[in-house]
């Protein structure tokens, strides 16, 4: 991929992840932290540990595009960092400061082939949308989860039975 074309790309995508940032931490807020130990079948996350996958993870791949390197652990859990919305705001500080970092990358630093754990090989930009498609397909899995865990599901990609953006009053 030219820098020029890998440029254009991470540029897209560094915005997209800061809009899907925004519904993820509205997922994770509403997580009640009084049933983290709530999973629908033994195989299944736990909700706290979901939660928690889902910031942890992200960060973990941003900082992947970051520095051109998957070589990194994810941060561990912060013991102050408990509740749905804790974790939340963790995540959009966090986040926020990779994605920052990401945007900030040369067109040659967005191009240059990064490997990933010997499992593949691609340009830095596109693990940016891996990034998000993961978080999208664990914020999937937590959102049902809210509902038996009481708390409620808040707008995703349009109204929720719980949160209508577009009623009025």
């Amino acid at each position: 991929m030219s820098p020029e074309k890998a440029s254009v790309i991470l540029e897209y995508v560094v915005a997209n992840a800061r809009r899907e940032m925004k519904t993820t931490a509205s997922v994770l807020a509403a997580t009640p932290q009084a049933s983290f130990d709530y999973k629908p079948a033994d195989k299944y996350m736990d909700g706290g540990t979901l939660a928690w996958h889902i910031a942890v993870t992200e960060v973990f791949f941003l900082e992947g595009v970051a520095t051109g390197s998957f070589t990194g652990k994810p941060p561990s859990q912060p013991a102050d960092v408990v509740s749905g919305e804790q974790i939340a705001a963790w995540y959009v500080q966090e986040v926020t400061k990779v994605l920052d970092r990401c945007a900030a990358l040369t067109p040659e630093e967005a191009a240059r082939e990064v490997d990933f754990f010997g499992v593949f090989q691609n340009p830095a930009c596109t693990f940016v949308t891996l990034a998000t498609q993961h978080t999208i397909h664990h914020r999937g899995q937590l959102s049902a989860y809210l509902r038996p865990m009481g708390g409620k599901v808040p707008a995703i990609y349009g109204p929720s039975g719980d949160e209508n953006p577009f009623a009025k009053g």
